[in-house]
């Protein structure tokens, strides 16, 4: 009396949201203002709008822009305004930053972008491992969003999960 093998995780109606499939398939370029300061410290402002002029920006088609300065000086406000104002019609997305904060400000775009009333009534599983340095924010991010919709939210696989929320029932009258 063999009885079949029932797959319990698939038929839990359980849905598993992967964070890594949201990291950055595209490619991040740098942008280092220090390549425009003279003598890395000064940053002049007709020498650099000659640069942006005739730099080549088609290089950040469809690719994300990180701009930022390696070199300890002070950078006006402007000057990544600017760079802005030439990348963004070519890049994915152009970010100010380290790769920490590029890399969050990605997550949240693209998690942002998420019709989260799919998940309405759910029971969520947002998957914990992966092979990808997904940023903790991205799971906090995740949780807010979902936590108006949801009707659970758990952490980590569906076969071994850590409850993280779970919406209140409602009094019958």
């Amino acid at each position: 009396m063999d009885k079949p093998l029932v797959n319990r995780v698939a038929s839990s109606g359980l849905i598993t949201i992967n964070l890594e499939e949201f990291y950055p398939s595209e490619e991040i370029l740098l942008f280092d203002l220090k390549d425009y300061l003279f003598m890395e410290l000064i940053l002049k402002e007709k020498d650099f709008r000659e640069a942006l002029k005739n730099h080549d920006w088609e290089q950040y088609q469809g690719k994300y822009v990180r701009v930022f300065c390696s070199a300890d000086a002070i950078i006006p406000m402007w000057a990544y305004m600017l760079v802005v104002s030439y990348a963004a019609q070519y890049a994915i997305q152009v970010i100010q930053g380290n790769e920490e904060e590029s890399l969050k400000l990605i997550y949240q775009k693209k998690l942002s972008e998420i019709d989260y009333n799919q998940y309405q009534d759910k029971r969520i599983v947002i998957k914990g491992c992966s092979e990808k340095a997904v940023p903790t924010f991205a799971y906090t991010f995740l949780t807010e969003q979902l936590r108006p919709f949801a009707q659970s939210i758990m952490f980590g696989e569906p076969c071994s999960t850590v409850p993280v929320f779970k919406r209140p029932r409602k009094l019958k009258k």
